[in-house]
C-alpha cells in the first residue's frame, strides 16, 4: 500500500499487538488460566487480527488488504464476546473487562477507519504497479 512500506507501520496492527500482550498477561494467571478453551481461544482471536492485518497487508493488494481487514475486524468482536464470557464467569473483573474491550473498541475504530480509506484511496495496490521491461540480453550471435 501506498502509505505503509510494513505492515507494522499500521496503527490498527500495532494496537491489535498491544491488545494481543495484554490478553496474553491476562490470561497466564488465576482462573482464566485454568479455562484453556476459552483461554486459547481469547488467544487466538487476538493473534488473528495481527496476523490478518499483516497477511492482507502482504498480499499487495486493495481488495484483498480490505478483506483481510475486514476479517481482523471480525476476530476483534469474536474477542469481545469472549471478554463477556470471562467476566461472566469471574475470570476477569470489571475493570479488566473495560479495559480489554476499550483496547479492542479502539482497535476497530483504527482498522474501520483504514478500510474506508483504503476503498475511497483508488489504489489497486502494489502488486498491480507496472513492472518494467527488462532490456534484452545480447546472446552473442548476430
Amino acid at each position: 500500500m501506498a502509505t505503509f512500506k510494513r505492515f507494522e507501520d499500521i496503527e490498527g496492527w500495532q494496537r491489535a499487538r498491544e491488545l494481543t500482550k495484554e490478553v496474553y498477561r491476562k490470561s497466564k494467571i488465576g482462573p482464566l488460566a485454568r479455562d484453556y478453551g476459552l483461554r486459547d481461544q481469547m488467544r487466538r482471536a487476538s493473534v488473528s487480527v495481527m496476523s490478518n492485518i499483516a497477511e492482507g497487508f502482504e498480499r499487495g493488494g486493495t481488495k484483498e488488504f480490505v478483506h483481510f481487514l475486514s476479517i481482523a475486524k471480525g476476530s476483534l468482536g469474536e474477542l469481545e464476546a469472549q471478554l463477556y464470557v470471562a467476566r461472566d464467569q469471574g475470570y476477569i473483573n470489571d475493570s479488566e473487562f473495560l479495559s480489554l474491550k476499550g483496547m479492542a473498541k479502539s482497535t476497530k475504530f483504527k482498522i474501520g477507519g483504514l478500510i474506508g480509506y483504503v476503498r475511497q484511496s483508488g489504489l489497486k495496490g502494489t502488486k498491480y504497479k507496472t513492472a518494467v521491461p527488462r532490456r534484452e540480453q545480447p546472446t552473442g550471435e548476430l
